[in-house]
């Protein structure tokens, strides 16, 4: 895999879902996952996002990715930044809204549904669902128990393997049928 300055992923996968549930009732929310091009960026206001996703947006061969329910398709619940590379999906960044961080959190299940769509990416690439990303410390061994993620050597690149990706796709693209 080629040389990466280190990106950062920041999502805390609250649960795994089907896919966003409504912290306060349970109940399920069909989404959509479309890419964001740099002309709907006005949709993003800085004070709701840690991250610069216009920066993003701005860098070469980078996608964006805009994660939005059916039911209202203009309200962002959560943002994911990959490449697609040679041979695998790379995540840059991972960010839920910021309703849905935190205690308080509206929604359940963004961060899952996100890396599942890296996941369904990278098998639709002919990949073999594998996604590389770069945690941080604090987050190795949730990502190796939330997603099935696991570390490429000693530092903090993580991997999504066939298997892990084949149940995150499943669990949130349950009409997708991987290769």
């Amino acid at each position: 895999m080629p040389n990466r300055s280190v990106p950062r992923v920041s999502a805390l996968i609250d649960k795994l879902t089907h896919s966003i549930e409504l912290a306060a009732t349970g109940e399920f929310y069909a989404t959509v996952l479309t890419r964001l091009s740099g002309t709907q960026r006005r949709q993003l206001q800085k004070k709701d996002w840690l991250f610069n996703w216009s920066r993003e947006l701005d860098t070469a061969r980078r996608q964006v990715y805009k994660l939005t329910t059916v039911a209202e398709p203009v309200l962002i619940q959560g943002l994911i930044s990959l490449e697609v590379d040679t041979d695998h999906v790379f995540v840059y960044l991972v960010e839920s809204a910021a309703f849905n961080k935190g205690a308080q959190r509206q929604y359940l299940g963004v961060a899952g549904n996100l890396f599942a769509w890296a996941c369904r990416l990278s098998f639709e690439q002919g990949y073999e669902g594998f996604v590389a990303f770069e945690a941080k410390t604090a987050l190795l061994t949730h990502y190796q128990q939330a997603l099935g993620a696991q570390r490429m050597g000693r530092g903090l690149r993580m991997y999504l393997a066939t298997k892990a990706a084949t149940e995150l796709v499943s669990r949130y693209f349950p009409d997708y049928s991987t290769p």
